[in-house]
């Protein structure tokens, strides 16, 4: 999976096309992320001794293939490719060719 914790992707498709947002979490074993502010859904909380009934927004997973990663240099979604720095693998965004990690 290209995409990690901590990039800015943007999405490219379903209910939620052209929001930008940070990865909150990676499910690498399921191809999917969770971005902040993207697939917000309703969970109802049901009350315990200790706390109040509520009805709480959180995000949701979403697939990888409907994301891409936001280049800040080109202003736009971009396709991550691999290179050698030295010794070292870095992710490098395909358009700019900026180095990502």
């Amino acid at each position: 999976m290209r995409i990690k914790k901590g990039d800015t992707v943007i999405v490219i498709t379903g209910k939620d096309k052209g929001k930008k947002g940070e990865v909150i979490k990676a499910l690498p074993k399921e191809n999917k992320v969770v971005v902040e502010g993207v697939n917000m859904q309703t969970k109802h909380q049901k009350q315990t001794r200790t706390s109040a009934s509520e009805i709480r927004h959180q995000e949701g997973p979403i697939h990888v293939s409907n994301v891409m990663l936001y280049d800040a240099k080109a202003k736009s979604a971009t396709r991550v490719g691999y290179t050698m720095d030295g010794d070292k693998k870095v992710r490098v965004a395909k358009k700019s060719g900026n180095i990502i990690d």
